[in-house]
Order: C-alpha cells, then sequence, then structure tokens
C-alpha cells in the first residue's frame, strides 16, 4: 500500500495527471451530473459521485505513466 500511495502521489507524474484528470474528469462530470449542476439538485451522493469522476481518470493516468516509465527503465 506504502508503495501504491508513493506512485499515486509521485510529483513527477502528478502534474500530468492532474492536467488528465481535470480536463476529462469535466467532460465527465458535465456528461453525468451536468443536468443536476445546472438545476441545482447536486445532493451529497452526486458530489461523491463526482469526485471519483476526477480520481478515475488521475489514476489511470498515473497508472499509465509509470508503467511506461517501468518499462523503458527495463529495456536500458
Amino acid at each position: 500500500m506504502n508503495q501504491f500511495l508513493q506512485v499515486f502521489l509521485d510529483p513527477k507524474l502528478a502534474p500530468t495527471a492532474l492536467r488528465v484528470s481535470l480536463v476529462v474528469g469535466s467532460i465527465l462530470l458535465t456528461i453525468n451530473h451536468g443536468a443536476a449542476l445546472a438545476k441545482g439538485e447536486m445532493t451529497r451522493t452526486r458530489w461523491l459521485s463526482g469526485l471519483i469522476t476526477y480520481l478515475v481518470p488521475y489514476s489511470v493516468s498515473i497508472h499509465g505513466q509509470h508503467t511506461s516509465r517501468s518499462r523503458s527503465s527495463m529495456k536500458n
């Protein structure tokens, strides 16, 4: 678990992951919760779902970057 958190919060990987998360997460939030946002009907459950909407692309980006760097270092 400790290694997971180190990779998840790696300062070399995080900036790209944050940008991906902001763009992709915002698109997904709009698709999934746009009507509720516009009507002011966001519940606690919807906000939690919205947070997860940003965490998923962040996690996928971190995983991809880490995998790519691991494979590159194995080749050298």
